[in-house]
Formats: structure tokens, sequence, C-alpha cells
């Protein structure tokens, strides 16, 4: 078996504690002799296991540094998805193939809580080095633990982009927010349209800012940009109008929805009037009116790849890190020649 780049051992833990590796032996074993050792060097031990979140190898092999086949996934979002119409469900798809393919178990941690509507990684009570290594899921993950999960060696994989840890690469496979979106706006202006507007934050998480990035490459700097502080979508219709747009990239699936029965509610067509481009798969259950034209992510395959990519580096055999699939541009009916 390989060995298994930053696993703590009782080696690791003994110098943080400041005592012997025989002392930790002692206090993980709870072994008979153990008794010697003063409490609160015991508790010093116990409390730099609880931090580092530090687990004996389930199959006895402590000391050897050897892989489990054991894959963690855990998602930032407090409630763990499970229905097949949900955003995450075909990237956890596409994690359990290539699990199942590796011959690798798959470790969901659950017993992160909930503080501020977002889950945490690291607790007291973490189980993370249960696992030889963990793909991340979440639509924003907090930069100081991903900075702490670089910092300390442990094998992890994002799903989607992620920016640098404190100096140090995260791994992740992406979607190419950028690249797709800049593809959709240039086919707009083939159309005809020359009025373009953005409608969504653009900004938080890194998805956010990449389909704006793709957006401003492709319609210039000083096209309008709507929506980033959560307007109503009546309000951002109206603004739409009053500018002159005659198509709209939205950010999110469920705004999209929102504007075009705002349309449909002033007796608009959509795409006569104003066409409509939705810019990625809904994050948020909904349903569409019509067929919205714009891209879909790869999700399963970003599932796959998450996991071929940590299993190749448990095994020393992952040359690129960080990759970004193409997103898979879909017709749909909102999208057609400006009618002035």
């Amino acid at each position: 078996m390989p060995e298994a780049p930053g696993r703590l051992t009782q080696r690791d833990i003994a110098r943080l504690a400041g005592v012997s590796q025989t002392t930790v032996s002692l206090v993980l074993n709870d072994r008979p002799d153990a008794a010697r050792i003063a409490p609160e060097t015991r508790d010093r031990v116990l409390r730099v296991i609880r931090e580092t979140g530090y687990a004996a190898d389930p199959m006895a092999r402590r000391l050897t540094k050897q892989l489990n086949q054991i894959l963690g996934v855990f998602t930032y979002e407090p409630v763990f998805p499970s229905t097949s119409a949900d955003f995450y469900h075909p990237f956890l798809r596409g994690i359990e193939e290539s699990a199942e393919r590796s011959g690798c178990d798959l470790l969901l941690f659950t017993s992160a809580p909930v503080t501020a509507g977002r889950r945490r990684i690291f607790h007291e009570n973490n189980r993370l080095r249960v696992a030889d290594g963990c793909v991340l899921l979440g639509r924003e993950i907090p930069h100081e633990e991903l900075s702490r999960l670089v910092a300390e060696r442990y094998p992890f994989v994002c799903v989607g982009r992620r920016d640098d840890a404190d100096g140090g690469s995260v791994p992740y496979i992406g979607a190419d927010y950028v690249s797709a979106t800049a593809r959709l706006v240039e086919r707009v202006r083939a159309l005809g349209h020359r009025r373009l507007a953005f409608a969504g934050p653009g900004a938080g998480a890194e998805s956010s800012t990449d389909r704006l990035t793709g957006f401003r490459q492709a319609a210039g700097p000083g096209a309008p940009h709507l929506g980033a502080g959560g307007e109503p979508a009546a309000e951002q219709l109206e603004e739409l109008l009053e500018a002159g747009v005659t198509a709209v990239f939205v950010e999110f699936l469920h705004d999209a929805v929102g504007l075009y029965e705002a349309a449909a509610a002033r007796g608009l067509d959509v795409p006569r009037d104003l066409s409509m481009l939705a810019l990625g798969d809904p994050t948020a259950p909904v349903d569409p009116p019509v067929d919205f034209t714009g891209f879909r992510l790869r999700r399963t395959e970003m599932g796959r790849q998450a996991v071929d990519l940590l299993t190749g580096m448990l095994h020393g055999r992952a040359e690129h890190t960080r990759r970004l699939l193409d997103c898979r541009l879909v017709e749909g009916v909102t999208l057609a020649a400006p009618a002035r």
C-alpha cells in the first residue's frame, strides 16, 4: 500500500503535545500502565488529538501511514441533498461511480455543526483523518478552512474553482464559466443584439465572479450589471426596459424564471421583446415555465474527475491538480434576434 501524504502520526501528536510517542500510544490505546501518566499530560494529549482531528487507522495500521481506501465527502450546505432533482445529486453520482471504480469506500461527514447557516469541516470532534482524503462541495467554502487544509497537507479536492489559500494552490475540478458565458455573449451579438445586461450578484463565490468576468470580456465594461443588490424581478425588468436592453444574461435560473414571469405580467413576449439566457443549472428548486437558452454544467463528470484527481494525488500520480471542464450549451427557446 502506498504511503498517505499529509497523514498525522503519533509522532506528530507527541511533538505538538510536548510528550513522548510512548505517552501518546498509552493514551490512545488506554493500556493499564497509562495510569502512571499525569492527568494534565493526558488531557493535553487528548486536546491535541481533538484539535488536529487525528484518528487512528480503522484497520489498526496506526504507525504504517498506509491508505485505508476510504475517501471522505463533505458539503458545506446545512442540509445534505438527497433527491435526484437537487443541484448536488449529479456530483454525488459521479463521485460514487469513480469511488466504486477505484475500489474505495465513501465516508460522508455529517457530524459537523451548523453555525450561522454554514457547516464547518473543522470542529472539536471532526473525524477528517479517518479518510485518506476528502472531496469538498459547496457554493462558498471558507478561505480559512482551505488555508488550514493546505497548511496541514491534508489531501483534498474541491468541486468548483477555488482561489489560492495563503499561497498554496487549492486542487479543484471546476466549470469554465468564463468561456461558456463569453461564448453565449458572442452568439447573442451575432444575432444582432447590441444592448446587453448581466443580472445577478457577480461576486462572492468564484462561480459568480467567473460568470461576470466572461460577460465583461465579451460584452465590454460598459454593459449594465443589475441585481447585485437583490432587487425584485419587476424592478429589474423596469431597469432593463428603460435601458433599452434586448438580451439579459441571468446568473441564477430561479431569477430568470422571476424575470420571465414579470415580463409575461407586462404583456411582453420572450424572446421577441426580450431575450433571456440562464447561466448554469438551478441551485434551488424551481419549475421553469420554458426551456431557457444558456448552458449547463457537466456535474456528473465533475464528480468523477474530483475522485480521480484525489486518488491520483494519494498515489503520487496527479500532474495537473486544477482543471476546468467545458460547459454544455443549451439551445432553449428564450433567445431570438431582437425585434427592434
